[in-house]
């Protein structure tokens, strides 16, 4: 990491000033600009234009802070404003605030002319992140009065913000107010939500089952907004004792991602995460993957993703004619495409790497070919450990998934053995969504290093095994999930009984009594 990249933190150290801007009132302002937009466009596209806004606000404000200090440290002027070697992103004058403050008429226009000035000024971190947002869209945003009166609302709205370093109340505001609007937008979506984003206590027990550490090269084959690269590069530097943005981390992330709108909002995530030194790839990563090295694979120390589930147009054609010897154990169906994405990130790792996806329950138990692929990566030992986690966790979809950890190489003391996990009933619900808990992340984590048996919770089974049940990894098959039954109070049945009996007696003798006023013989 340069310098450069360092300056666009918070001075280490620095005190926050009286009054500064608080992350409660940071997401507050920008869900607010999304009322600005809602009711005028739909939910799934509005995300873009407020992203768009936040990241040209916050560059303009860092950028002017950062030639601010520049003058005072006796640069001259024309320098701290011009000269782009002095920042971690240039921002020309057409994309700075001040300038779109002034724009009256042909908003739209003047936002898009920003967007590729600030692209055309830097390198290759920022390319792309905000061209594919068309401000002057008239479908979208109406007509050119319409279009300007809305866009200005905006420019106003963000201008009550001061997104300096100075102004901000933590480290790494920026990129916390930008996973809550991903997050935000992902339940306001819904079940389209869901396909970019990855609930971050998902994300977070993926990465600790990693352990990834310093040195290591990290990818994400279907990244989507980039949380789980993100939670990787926080993780690795917390175990360093370091601090993401200020100190020097020795770290590859690499990721790909098919949808283009996706594939930007998770370099802008990146970027306000001050994370500048990565490699993101645009594409379709089974029919065309990227992350390529001497015409092969590039190979990782860990592969983590939630690739889309059960992809019904996934690629098969192109499987079936595959030059990087990803589909060793078969070619999956052609409506069915997660053992497509499981065997990319098998190919993808080192010998000693492991990977980490998330998965549809449906992976463990599906026949014919599914069945096929999942045989021949057991009997190779590619799983070691299937993890059942609680239903409900995702956006849009209310079924349970599995986390499916897998090595390329099996580690001698775990050779021959698959650890099972049912977790399924670990966590916290809130608003009618569930999430896993600091304590429910604990529990899994320590059982796959402690490696051994919770009754109930987790077992240690022997691949022999798993061969006499046909190959079938249902959890349920190695794991009691039941609740016990709990041994009878004898005593208070017979309590009971004793008083339904005394129940009994009395509403035949009223009955009786009935009878005989009636002139009834009992």
């Amino acid at each position: 990491m340069s310098q450069l990249d360092l300056e666009m933190k918070p001075t280490e150290g620095a005190e926050a000033p009286a009054g500064a801007l608080s992350r409660k009132k940071l997401e507050d302002h920008l869900w607010a600009a999304a009322d600005i937009l809602r009711g005028t466009i739909d939910s799934a596209d509005y995300k873009h234009f407020i992203f768009g806004f936040l990241f040209l606000k916050r560059i303009s404000d860092r950028f002017i802070e950062k030639a601010r200090a520049l003058e005072k440290d006796g640069v001259h002027r024309d320098d701290a404003y011009g000269d782009p070697d002095y920042h971690a992103i240039y921002v020309p004058q057409d994309a700075r605030w001040e300038t779109l403050e002034k724009v009256g008429v042909g908003v739209g226009e003047a936002l898009n002319i920003a967007c590729s000035a600030v692209e055309d000024h830097n390198g290759p971190a920022v390319q792309g992140v905000l061209r594919g947002i068309d401000f002057n869209d008239a479908q979208k945003l109406g007509d050119s009065k319409q279009r300007d009166a809305l866009l200005s609302a905006l420019i106003a709205h963000f201008a009550e913000l001061d997104l300096s370093n100075r102004a901000l109340s933590e480290p790494d505001m920026l990129g916390r107010a930008y996973e809550y609007l991903i997050e935000r937008f992902a339940d306001d979506a819904g079940k389209k939500g869901g396909e970019f984003y990855t609930p971050h206590q998902v994300v977070r027990l993926v990465v600790e089952l990693l352990d990834p550490r310093e040195g290591m090269r990290i990818c994400d084959p279907t990244c989507g907004s980039g949380g789980m690269l993100i939670q990787s590069a926080q993780y690795v530097a917390e175990q360093a004792g370091k601090r993401l943005g200020f100190d020097a981390l020795d770290l590859t992330l690499e990721g790909q991602e098919k949808n283009q709108g996706t594939w930007a909002i998770c370099k802008m995530n990146l970027l306000l995460h001050d994370i500048h030194d990565f490699r993101l790839e645009q594409g379709d990563t089974i029919r065309q993957p990227k992350l390529l090295e001497d015409g092969a694979l590039r190979l990782y120390h860990r592969v983590i993703a939630n690739p889309p589930f059960s992809l019904k147009s996934w690629g098969q054609k192109e499987a079936k004619a595959d030059g990087f010897k990803r589909f060793d154990w078969g070619v999956p169906a052609r409506n069915v495409g997660d053992f497509a994405f499981v065997q990319h990130m098998v190919a993808a790792l080192t010998d000693d790497g492991l990977a980490g996806v998330v998965m549809p329950h449906g992976v463990l138990f599906r026949g014919s070919g599914d069945k096929r692929i999942r045989k021949a990566m057991i009997d190779r030992g590619l799983f070691e450990a299937v993890i059942g986690l609680p239903e409900n966790l995702f956006f849009g979809t209310g079924i349970p998934a599995v986390v499916l950890l897998l090595r390329r190489t099996a580690r001698p003391s775990r050779e021959g053995r698959v650890l099972f996990v049912h977790a399924a009933e670990g966590f916290e619900s809130k608003t009618g969504q569930n999430v896993l808990r600091r304590d429910d992340i604990d529990r899994i984590v320590d059982v796959w290093r402690d490696w051994r048996d919770i009754d109930r919770f987790s077992r240690v089974v022997e691949r022999d095994e798993i061969v006499e049940n046909d190959y079938n990894l249902n959890i349920a098959r190695y794991v009691d999930t039941l609740e016990p039954e709990q041994p009878a109070d004898v005593a208070a049945l017979l309590k009971d009984v004793r008083a339904a009996e005394k129940q009994r007696d009395a509403a035949v003798a009223e009955l009786d009594r009935l009878l005989a006023e009636l002139g009834f013989e009992s």
